[in-house]
């Protein structure tokens, strides 16, 4: 007996020996002074270009030359460069210059504060009064409609027509607001109660609204200023409305163009509609039975009047789309193949030419790699103006004729080039990175790992960061920094020498991955149309597969302790990977989770929970499903997270108590939307110390000696 004991005692003494040097005092101080260690390490690799203003072909950049940031003007049309001796569009500050106060970002305005002037008769003005619209002329005000009231008013953030006869705006009925509160419980320069009191709390009230709230109808109307005539329209074409913008006059001045977002994101339609009869018709309609992701779309109207060229991606990936207003047909699908158009930067209709960006063009690479291209409006002549390998950020001149191009990959420092737009051929290499002082520091890249998903075929991109001091015959626990909100993808694709959500908390003895899974962006919709009424998916299918697929080429990956951290978005997921996936998910940090999307921003989540509001919410809400948890929870909120309502982090943990569930709890006071600040990374990063090393954390007294 005693012969087989001793062995075992011998094996659990040299697997604590592999794991002791993990999570130290050293550990938890060499990662704090990692953003100092790497910063201004690099030198000629963070660039911004601008362009020079009043000059057509002049740029100007900065950049950190390893001692300073220095200046340089860019000619183009010369091919020079030039050292400035400042900034050269440095603007000396105005004592005593005034700024109203910004309107918090989910307030909707009730576009009743407007004032427009008419440019044909300078001397009238047109604005809102006691829910219509009056003008104003030589200091006489009258009214301009009279039928506007309390549930059905008229909007002052109208536009005249070119000949000042008609103002173009909308009416708007109302919908009741809704507030979330928040106590800020510390005050900075608050009142104390009293002489010797403490600080009073203060109560904030915040409009915020949520999936399943009633929202503001709107129509639109044409006013003939003359006479007080008002065109408006009947509204079959745009009756559930999510959102129907102002309309904008259109060449010739006889239509508008406005567009309409069906509540529930399954239509968007553009139409017209005549300012004489009020008539509304269909020019372009984007149907889906999932969702029609609007914040893709984009319009370009031509001079012509006569063509729209349009963004669309209904043949699974974003394309670009050329149609003919005035029959309201597609003319042609400009571009097309296995590849995303991310963004078009111009569209040259003298020359007959679209500027665009796109990723997933270039098969031997990653998909997500950003190029700019050039193509005929007639789908004819493709051609790629930065071919190198690598995510690349461009700035044009104002007539397209040059782009200064920088690109780089997460492995491979930036480079900075003066290209020409009618080919892309390099002029001159304006910089490139040096990165043999960050490399002294101990500095390494982190590695690009791609393995299937869950249908075993599907390649996912993702990243796996070690500790600077990894030691390959070390057993290393894994860490997943997840973000898997649809609408993007998020693993860093350019070269960053300080990834902060991965290499400080690797160097306490973990190795810390990322990756893009089903449920994000830029592959196909498909890939991304997981996420459907279904966001407690999270792509958890193929981000296991991926990270069993590192464990088993790295066998110092241990896939036995797999933790899991995020914020926002990210929050929910990491609680759902221990509520649905607690088989292999250890441990969770859910900074500002989303944990029900019911509470949460109408925006993001009737976008991919669709709308009514039906069981969906209910499924992959954590608070409905709190009682999953058999792993180590923290949750983290802060007081004034004035993005996703703390409430949502408060019911997910009275439904932790009540299911009589053991988790922490974090609330950093007067936070906004955080991944908890200092004090709160500090509590993760001893949560997974704790639960994923096996080891008591070190008492953050000594981390201040």
């Amino acid at each position: 007996m005693n012969r087989k004991i001793i062995p075992m005692t011998i094996v659990a003494l040299l697997m604590a020996t592999t794991t002791m040097a993990q999570g130290t005092v050293d550990d938890y101080k060499r990662a704090d002074a990692l953003r100092d260690k790497y910063s201004n390490k690099m030198v000629g690799g963070n660039v911004s270009v601008h362009r020079m203003r009043g000059e057509n072909h002049k740029f100007w950049y900065s950049v950190y030359d390893g001692q300073q940031q220095v200046y340089k003007e860019v000619d183009a049309d010369k091919n020079t460069v030039t050292v400035l001796t400042e900034n050269p569009e440095k603007k000396p500050q105005r004592r005593g210059e005034w700024r109203g106060p910004q309107r918090h970002w989910m307030e909707v305005p009730d576009e009743k504060d407007g004032i427009q002037r008419s440019p044909v008769d300078t001397t009238l003005f047109i604005f809102h009064r006691d829910h219509n619209l009056w003008t104003r002329q030589n200091g006489v005000e009258k009214p301009l409609t009279t039928n506007g009231d309390t549930t059905y008013y008229y909007s002052s953030w109208g536009r005249f027509s070119d000949d000042g006869r008609y103002y173009a705006t909308v009416r708007i009925k109302p919908a009741p607001k809704h507030y979330v509160y928040y106590v800020e419980a510390m005050p900075r320069g608050g009142q104390h109660h009293g002489e010797y009191g403490a600080v009073d709390p203060v109560l904030h009230k915040q409009e915020y609204a949520k999936p399943g709230d009633s929202l503001n109808y709107r129509v639109p109307v044409v006013v003939e200023v003359a006479t007080g005539r008002v065109v408006e329209p009947e509204t079959a074409l745009f009756q559930k409305q999510y959102e129907v913008s102002a309309p904008r006059w259109d060449k010739g001045q006889r239509t508008v163009t406005f567009t309409y977002n069906e509540r529930g994101h399954k239509v968007y339609r553009v139409l017209e509609m005549d300012v004489v009869t009020g008539r509304v018709r269909t020019l372009i309609e984007e149907t889906n039975a999932k969702y029609v992701n609007y914040n893709r779309l984009y319009r370009h109207d031509f001079e012509d009047g006569c063509h729209i060229l349009w963004t669309s991606e209904r043949d699974g990936r974003n394309h670009i789309y050329l149609y003919n207003r005035q029959t309201a047909q597609l003319v042609r699908q400009v571009t097309k193949g296995e590849f995303y158009v991310r963004e078009i930067q111009r569209v040259d209709e003298k020359a007959g030419v679209v500027y665009f960006s796109a990723c997933g063009m270039n098969k031997n690479e990653d998909p997500y790699l950003i190029h700019y291209y050039k193509i005929g409006i007639n789908g004819k002549g493709l051609v790629c103006l930065t071919p190198e390998e690598g995510n690349h950020s461009v700035t044009y001149s104002d007539d397209m004729a040059y782009l200064i191009d920088t690109y780089s990959t997460v492995t491979t420092p930036p480079v900075t080039v003066l290209r020409r737009s009618k080919d892309g051929r390099i002029m001159q290499t304006l910089e490139k990175a040096d990165i043999s002082r960050l490399e002294a520091e101990g500095w390494h890249a982190p590695e690009v790992f791609v393995a299937p998903g869950r249908d075993g075929v599907t390649p996912m991109w993702g990243l796996i960061q070690r500790p600077s001091n990894f030691n390959p015959s070390k057993k290393y626990p894994v860490i997943e920094y997840i973000y898997s909100g649809p609408g993007d993808q998020y693993v860093p694709k350019s070269f960053t020498p300080w990834l902060w959500n991965l290499q400080n908390i690797a160097e306490l003895g973990f190795i810390v991955v990322q990756l893009d899974a089903m449920t994000t962006s830029w592959r196909t919709r498909a890939f991304e149309e997981v996420c459907y009424k279904n966001l407690k998916d999270g792509g958890f299918p193929d981000r296991i597969a991926w990270i069993k697929a590192a464990c088993e080429k790295y066998p110092y990956m241990d896939v036995d302790r797999v933790g899991i951290y995020g914020c926002s978005a990210g929050g929910q997921n990491a609680m759902a990977a221990v509520l649905w996936h607690g088989d292999f998910y250890k441990a969770a940090y859910a900074a500002c989770g989303c944990h029900d999307n019911r509470m949460d921003k109408i925006w993001w989540n009737e976008q991919w929970m669709s709308y009514p509001v039906d069981s969906s919410y209910v499924e992959c809400s954590n608070v409905e499903n709190a009682w999953r948890l058999e792993r180590p929870l923290m949750l983290l909120v802060g007081e004034l997270d004035d993005n996703v309502d703390p409430a949502s982090t408060m019911q997910v943990v009275a439904a932790l108590q009540k299911a009589g569930k053991d988790f922490d709890l974090v609330v950093v006071p007067g936070a906004h939307h955080t991944m908890g600040e200092t004090f709160g990374e500090h509590k993760r990063n001893d949560f997974f110390v704790r639960h994923l090393l096996g080891v008591e954390p070190p008492k953050w007294s000594e981390l201040k000696k």
